[in-house]
C-alpha cells in the first residue's frame, strides 16, 4: 500500500483525513508515526504558500509524498482579514479563540448584517521530494454572526453562521460539520486526484 504523510501532529485533523481519504486505498501517517518533530515556519503570504511551503519542507525531511494544508477564516469587510493570521489575530493581545473572536465582532461592529460576508478557506498541497505534485481549494462561504453560538466548534465556529442551515458552526454536530467544512471541500478533491499522482 502506498503511503502518504499527512504534516499535523493534530490527531483529531489525521482522524478527518483518515475518514475522508478512506476510498483511496492509502497509508495516511502523521509526523508523530514518523518522529518528526521540527517545525515549519509559515512565512507565506497565502493560504497556497503556506501549505506549499510545509508540504515540501516535510517531504524532503522524510523522503515521502506529503500533504498539508492552510486555512483560515476571511471576513469581505475586514478586507479578508484575518486571513493566515487566522490563529494569531490580534497577536500577543489575543491569547484565546475567545479573545480573537471578540476582537473580530469588535472589528465589525456597525457592520449590517449583508456586508458581513465571510468564508472558511483551506488550500491542500501535495510534494514529492522534489515537486509540487498537486494544489487543491477547498471553502464554504457563511457570514459572521452578531455573537457566539454553539458549542460543538472552536476557532471562529461559534460566530460563523450557515443561512442554509440557520445555524452556526458551532450549533453543528461534529459529524455533520466535518463532511460540510472548507477542509472537508478540499479533501473530496483531493480523493478524486490522489490515486494518478501517486501511481505517476
Amino acid at each position: 500500500m502506498v503511503k502518504l504523510l499527512i504534516a499535523t501532529h493534530n490527531k483529531g485533523k489525521l482522524n478527518e483525513y483518515v475518514e475522508l481519504l478512506s476510498s483511496t486505498s492509502v497509508e495516511l501517517l502523521s509526523l508523530d508515526d514518523l518522529s518528526i518533530h521540527e517545525d515549519v515556519e509559515e512565512t507565506g503570504f497565502s493560504f497556497h504558500e503556506n501549505s506549499y511551503l510545509k508540504a515540501k519542507s516535510y517531504s524532503q525531511l522524510s523522503g515521502m509524498i506529503t500533504l498539508s494544508d492552510d486555512s483560515g477564516l476571511q471576513v469581505d469587510q475586514l478586507g479578508g482579514e484575518p486571513g493566515i493570521y487566522s490563529a494569531r489575530y490580534g497577536g500577543e493581545s489575543c491569547k484565546s479563540d475567545t479573545d480573537r473572536v471578540e476582537l473580530l465582532l469588535s472589528n465589525l461592529q456597525g457592520t449590517p448584517w449583508p456586508a458581513r460576508t465571510a468564508r472558511f478557506t483551506c488550500v491542500i498541497s501535495i510534494c514529492g521530494v522534489d515537486k509540487l505534485l498537486s494544489s487543491v481549494v477547498g471553502s464554504i462561504s457563511g457570514m459572521i454572526q452578531y455573537e457566539p453560538r454553539g458549542n460543538n466548534g472552536f476557532g471562529y465556529d461559534p460566530i460563523f453562521y450557515l443561512p442554509s442551515y440557520r445555524k452556526t458552526m458551532s450549533e453543528i454536530e461534529q459529524k455533520e460539520k466535518n463532511l460540510l467544512s472548507h477542509r472537508a471541500d478540499a479533501l473530496r478533491k483531493v480523493s478524486h486526484i490522489l490515486p494518478n499522482l501517486i501511481s505517476e
